[in-house]
């Protein structure tokens, strides 16, 4: 009768439904794309698309718990998680503002503006013109006047972005 193969037991779907915002048929769908990424690891290059995400590396980084972008299952369900609807703004700023600190150092500098505004464009604006953004940000955004972005100031950034919700996610 039953050929329905098992591959998480009843306790485990339930840990893994606790700590994403995923129904169990959901965690199963995102199981499957992430064993059919590759059976043994996840690919850390993803160049040969050029019209992917340019933040596809910086977020696997992100996301892994080695953060060399190596994602396990938990990773990988953590990532979806995160970028689901249903996850709320604070934590969809954290992970964004975690991104955008290419340096780890929990400040958005001017250099790492620089790399995410260069990502943004695909470096189609001069040198001059990435400068004049990031000055820009930093003016706008930099609450305590200290030259670069906390999570705070960060997340007070969002908050004046109604677009940031719609585009910080992705569908399962």
């Amino acid at each position: 009768m039953g050929n329905k193969q098992t591959t998480f037991t009843p306790e485990q779907l339930d840990a893994y439904q606790d700590a994403t915002f995923f129904t169990r048929k959901e965690i199963l769908r995102l199981f499957y794309r992430y064993r059919d990424l590759a059976p043994q690891l996840v690919p850390l290059d993803y160049t040969s698309k050029p019209k992917d995400n340019p933040f596809r590396q910086r977020i696997a980084e992100v996301f892994s718990e080695d953060g060399e972008g190596n994602m396990t299952l938990d990773d990988f369900l953590d990532m979806f998680s995160v970028m689901s609807e249903m996850a709320p703004r604070d934590l969809k700023a954290y992970y964004a503002f975690k991104i955008y600190d290419f340096n780890n150092d929990d400040y958005i500098c001017k250099s790492d503006l620089e790399k995410t505004v260069n990502k943004l464009t695909r470096r189609e604006l001069t040198p001059e013109e990435v400068s004049l953004v990031c000055n820009k940000v930093i003016d706008e955004a930099d609450l305590d006047n200290d030259g670069q972005l906390s999570l705070e100031d960060f997340q007070h950034m969002i908050v004046r972005a109604p677009d940031f919700l719609s585009t910080f996610h992705i569908r399962i």
